[in-house]
């Protein structure tokens, strides 16, 4: 391990992309706990306990909403973005267009999802506000109403909003690994320690929770492993290359396609979507028409986290967003291009259409295993606490939708240090 470091250390290009994140990762935190002013912390406090809804906005801020941060919604306005430009180019033949055309094409769809992210930030943010404040009997902001007040608070989360997105994008330009993923993983790992001390304290006071607590983390560990199993796992298609000497059977290789393609991209977009529900609810619920109000109530009751309703819009829309995402990042047609271009071929399948096909449904299979196992892992945990709550559930240390954002980052990053390291090595000999 210690060797590890030292040859980490010692290559400077990589030791200078990983400072810079840690430094970017610093400030985020920093901004996570920089508190609006004027705001009633401790009824704050006591609608986070109340709302299970809010808690789910954890997983995208990092516990900002609960500081009521100017960073206050974090991610979520530009993941939304992201998801709406997405859609948007398998919709719009000119977006399709740009999506193809290379790094230009990619450039103009970012620049577009970074102008549509400050408009959705800007609207967003009043409704997390008026939704955080209404939780509370207390007012978390007073004079609400006053556009005095609410519009600077607004512009504040917004900008918080702009920062992490460009901060995001300076970590995938000078650090390692995905910059969004990598605030959304600092703000997993940065709630651990309050849930951990909650989780331990709950087990010491009660010995009739230490059989849960230690379920708990057995399982924790099970999911974790089986995790970076599947995640690592993967369908190797056999390709030949003609050869340049005179073999007959010519050069062997082959293509790797993953069982979980989409890594922990799905996670991200279902929660923001099966959140979605619960919040306008919130709002219908407060409404002044009978039956805006009871179409509120209703939404409130059956879009709560742990219903029915809840675990299975959350399962699908996984599984949803799995084929969507691969759709889109996967080109069949263009690997069997590329195949045919190098002079290879699937053994057994014909150059060209049938390649793409092939590949087409090899993928599509691969897609539904690694969707049905990420949108287990996220359901489990959920399914678990329920099953156990007649004999003194406690909460987990990590939701399963956690814990595939936190494997899949923490492989990415590995994978990545290996890569530049052996660049390193490479780059001495010559």
């Amino acid at each position: 391990m210690f060797k590890y470091l030292s040859q980490i250390w010692q290559a400077k290009d990589l030791r200078n992309k990983i400072l810079f994140t840690l430094g970017m990762v610093l400030v985020f935190r920093i901004l996570a706990h920089i508190t609006i002013p004027g705001v009633n912390t401790a009824a704050l406090q006591s609608a986070f306990d109340q709302n299970s809804i809010l808690g789910a906005f954890s997983l995208l801020t990092g516990g900002s909403a609960e500081n009521f941060s100017v960073v206050l919604m974090g991610l979520s306005p530009y993941i939304n973005a992201v998801i709406i430009v997405q859609l948007l180019t398998v919709i719009i033949p000119k977006l399709e267009t740009l999506s193809k055309e290379g790094e230009q094409g990619r450039q103009k769809i970012t620049s577009y999802t970074r102008w549509l992210s400050f408009p959705l930030a800007f609207i967003q943010s009043y409704g997390m506000i008026l939704l955080i404040n209404s939780q509370s009997s207390t007012p978390i902001i007073d004079n609400m109403s006053d556009p005095s007040v609410i519009l600077p608070i607004m512009l504040t989360v917004t900008a918080g909003t702009i920062i992490l997105m460009w901060i995001g994008e300076l970590i995938t330009e000078k650090g390692i690994s995905n910059g969004v993923s990598v605030l959304i993983f600092a703000g997993i790992i940065a709630g651990l320690p309050s849930i951990a001390a909650k989780v331990f304290a709950l087990a010491s006071q009660d010995t009739s929770k230490l059989i849960p607590f230690t379920g708990g983390i057995l399982i924790t560990i099970i999911l974790t492993v089986v995790i970076i199993m599947i995640t690592e796992g993967q369908r190797r298609i056999p390709v030949t290359y003609a050869g340049r000497s005179q073999s007959i059977k010519g050069e062997q290789a082959s293509l790797p396609i993953r069982i979980n393609q989409a890594g922990m991209i799905p996670i991200i977009f279902a929660v923001s979507i099966v959140s979605f529900p619960g919040v306008i609810a919130q709002f219908m619920a407060n409404g002044e028409s009978a039956w805006v109000i009871s179409a509120g109530t209703w939404m409130q009751t059956n879009f709560a986290a742990g219903t029915l309703l809840y675990m299975t819009l959350y399962f699908f829309l996984i599984i949803a967003f799995t084929y969507f995402y691969v759709s889109v990042t996967f080109n069949p047609d263009q690997v069997a291009e590329n195949i045919q271009k190098r002079g290879g071929f699937i053994p057994g399948i014909r150059p060209g259409k049938q390649t793409a096909e092939y590949l087409k449904v090899v993928s599509n299979r691969l897609n539904l295993f690694g969707g049905l196992f990420i949108a287990v892992i996220a359901v489990m945990p959920i399914l678990l606490q329920k099953a156990t709550s007649g004999t003194g559930s406690i909460p987990m240390l990590i939701s399963g939708a956690g814990m595939i954002i936190v494997v899949g980052v923490v492989l990415d990053l590995i994978r990545q240090i290996n890569a530049q390291l052996m660049m390193h090595n490479y780059e001495k000999f010559y």
